[in-house]
């Protein structure tokens, strides 16, 4: 089976919940990992997402340390709308 990896950078402006993350999650750049795998037998090429996972942001760049929890992408989608709803509202005040 091919599968292949798709690695986003996300940013929250405030610190933010996603289910399977210890608690609030701080404000910052965040990397998104995409597994995909090929569907077979179709008479096209076509993927199917496997696992869409968040590594956190550190606050550190000496740290080896890296913690990636993996996350319902769907959910991921409404917190960065809830983000960017939040930042919108902050500009227009």
């Amino acid at each position: 089976m091919v599968e292949r990896l798709t690695i986003n950078s996300v940013e929250f402006a405030f610190p933010f919940v996603l289910s399977g993350m210890d608690g609030p999650q701080p404000a910052g750049t965040y990397e998104v990992q995409t597994v995909e795998e090929q569907i077979d037998g179709l008479s096209f090429v076509a993927y199917r997402r496997v696992s869409t996972m968040i590594t956190p942001c550190t606050g550190s760049k000496a740290t080896n340390v890296r913690q990636i929890t993996e996350i319902d992408p769907t959910d991921l989608a409404a917190a960065l709308k809830r983000d960017a709803t939040a930042l919108l509202g902050k500009h227009r005040s």
